[in-house]
Formats: structure tokens, sequence, C-alpha cells
């Protein structure tokens, strides 16, 4: 059984030697087309958390005060708010410490807050709610308030995320399906090659009683490598693209949103995974339906 196993990796390599330009376009296609599925999954993990932290972190309504409002209409609403169902905690930002708050996310660009003629951002409750449906109501009651000026929470935000994330889902499922079949349709044909190069080889082993799955092994062999290739310059790729990414705008959007970016040395590793079961698996497959058609003539 090894002697067989050792002959077909043996002939399976000569033939990825051989034929090296075919060879090579193929595993640039692949390699290709998993990039695309890494850049989807990429995305969908991201928002996906992205979303998850915004609907844990922010269940939180802000309610605008009025400019000129003084300190009795300002108490008068925060006693109204308190009296909601649903509302667990009352806090009060002054327009200071937002403007604080506010260059804190701009970071190293803070500097350019501090050039405005006077402070634009208004003083305002934060109101902690127990859920999102208590957001709704509290947001909804809060605006017929006399002395607010405005109400805003991250309801219509976590919703829009959710939509994204349901659309990159999608989206992903149509693209993998499509790159998969398109993936295997090329390594059937370049194992095809392969095939016709050896057909009196093959004609030969057949007449001398071969089996089928002995004349399989070497084309079997070629395309999983072909596949196994491909996964390891996609995990690879996709190891420096997203690291420099990470390096160039993680920090930032941390800071600014308060939301973390989901770190490589956790979704390389899974990519690394998928890469290598799509790989072989396409391999594998394509390389199937390629001597499939000849050993059935």
């Amino acid at each position: 059984m090894f002697s067989k196993i050792g002959y077909a990796l043996k002939q399976a390599l000569a033939q990825t030697n051989r034929n090296k330009g075919v060879n090579f376009a193929a595993v640039l296609a692949i390699t290709a087309m998993m990039l695309i599925l890494g850049i989807f999954f990429v995305a969908f993990v991201n928002v996906n958390l992205f979303a998850n932290v915004i609907s844990q972190d922010y269940n939180v309504v802000n309610v605008y005060l009025g400019e000129d409002n003084d300190d009795a209409t300002n108490s008068a609403i925060e006693e109204q708010i308190k009296d909601m169902n649903g509302v667990e905690k009352v806090e009060y930002r002054s327009k200071e410490d937002a403007l604080k708050i506010m260059k804190q996310r701009w970071g190293d660009n803070g500097y350019l807050l501090d050039n405005l003629d006077s402070n634009p951002l208004p003083d305002s409750y934060l109101v902690y709610v127990k859920d999102k449906s208590a957001a709704d109501s509290v947001a909804a009651a809060a605006k017929n308030i006399t002395g607010v000026d405005d109400v805003n929470y991250y309801q219509d935000t976590i919703a829009k995320l959710a939509k994204a994330t349901r659309f990159i889902r999608n989206a992903s499922a149509v693209v993998m399906v499509f790159l998969i079949v398109v993936s295997v349709i090329i390594v059937a044909n370049t194992i095809k090659l392969t095939v016709f190069n050896r057909s009196k080889e093959i004609g030969i082993m057949k007449y001398l009683g071969a089996t089928d799955w002995f004349v399989r092994g070497p084309f079997l062999l070629e395309g999983i490598i072909l596949g196994f290739v491909s996964a390891a310059a996609a995990s690879l790729l996709m190891y420096v693209v997203y690291g420099q990414v990470i390096s160039v705008i993680g920090k930032d959007i941390m800071r600014i949103f308060s939301v973390p970016v989901v770190p490589s040395s956790y979704l390389i590793p899974n990519l690394v995974v998928i890469f290598a079961a799509l790989g072989i698996g396409i391999g594998t497959f394509g390389s199937i339906i390629s001597i499939r058609r000849f050993l059935q003539k």
C-alpha cells in the first residue's frame, strides 16, 4: 500500500514540475479566489463583532438639553426621565466633558478642536435603559419634554449594522459557491491537460490491469498539491495584508468607536483552516472530475 502511495506522490510531483506554467496559472487563479473569500470573511467577522459590541455597550439614550436651560429646568427634565419605565440610571454630561471625550476619541487629531471659537456641543443626560425596547419608549417620551433640544440613541445604527451583517453573510455564501465552482473547473481543466499528455501511458497501464484508483492516484494528489499551495499562498497574503491594515487603522477604530478589531492572531489561524479545507477539497473534486471522464471512455 505504501509503495502505491509513494508511486502516486512521486508521479504527482513530476507532473506538477512538468506543467509549471499551467499549474502556476491555476495556483494564481485559485489563490485570487481564496483572497476574495478571505476579504468577505474578514469583513463579516469584524462587522458582526462591531454590531454585537454596539448592541451591548450602547444601550444609552442621549438627551440633549436646550442651550438656554437653567438649572431648575434641567433638574425637572432629569426627574421626569427617571420616572420613565425601563430607566436604570441618568448621568449628566456637561458640554465641556463632551468636548474632552471627543478630543480623546480623535487621538492625534484632537488638537484640531482647540481652534474652535466656542464649544458647539450641548449639555446632555445619558439615560441608561434596561433593554432596547425600553430605549424606544424613553426616546419618544423624552422628545416631548420641555427644554429637551434633541434625542439620539444607537438603535438605528444597530439595525443598520445587523442588516449589513446579514448582507455580507448572504453575499459571502453566494460568492463562495460561485468561486468554488470556478476553482474546481480550473483544476479539472489543468489536470485534464496532464491526462491528455499521459493518455498513451494510461492506456498501457489499463491494458496491463491497473485499477482505476491506481491510475487516478497521481492526478488526485496533483490536484491536492495545487489546492494546498494555493491555500498556503492565500493564507500568507491575508496574514500580511490584514496585519498591515490593523497596524494602520486598528487603534484608530478602537479609539473612535470604542470597538476592537478582530486580532490577526485569532483570525488568520481560522482562515488557514478554511483555506486548507477549500484548497484540498477543490483539488480533489477537480481531479476526480477530470480523470473520471477519461476512465469512463
